[in-house]
């Protein structure tokens, strides 16, 4: 069974930073492409920024220039930094994960959430 588990949220001031960590846990072949999602109140989950195995990164336009993703493959994690943060940064952010399993299977795997506030 593979579970991806996040910290890092919590409570910031406009124009903090925050990182948010996530690590990938179980029995896998490999993790494949990793990523971060947010989800406003009464909004729909939305893509953030991607990872690719050898470092490439795709970010959302909403946060070029002030998120950047980054994963250590040995360990399984992938972090988000985000910095000059604003009040329409508040969300619920959940990693995800392409995992490559010991079965021969492909599946996609979410963490459970970190909260991040983003006071005015």
């Amino acid at each position: 069974q593979v579970q991806l588990v996040e910290s890092g949220g919590g409570l910031v001031q406009a124009g903090g930073s925050l990182r948010l960590s996530c690590a990938a846990s179980g029995s896998f072949r490999s993790v494949n492409n990793m990523g971060w999602y947010r989800q406003a109140p009464g909004k729909q989950r939305e893509w953030v920024a991607q990872i690719t195995p050898d470092g490439n990164t795709n970010n959302a336009d909403s946060v070029k220039g002030r998120f950047a993703i980054s994963r250590d493959n040995a360990k399984n994690t992938v972090d988000l930094q985000m910095n000059s943060l604003t009040p329409e940064d508040t969300a619920v952010y959940y990693c995800n994960a392409d995992v490559h399993l010991i079965s021969g299977a492909r599946l996609i795997y979410w963490g459970q959430g970190t909260q991040v506030t983003v006071s005015s």
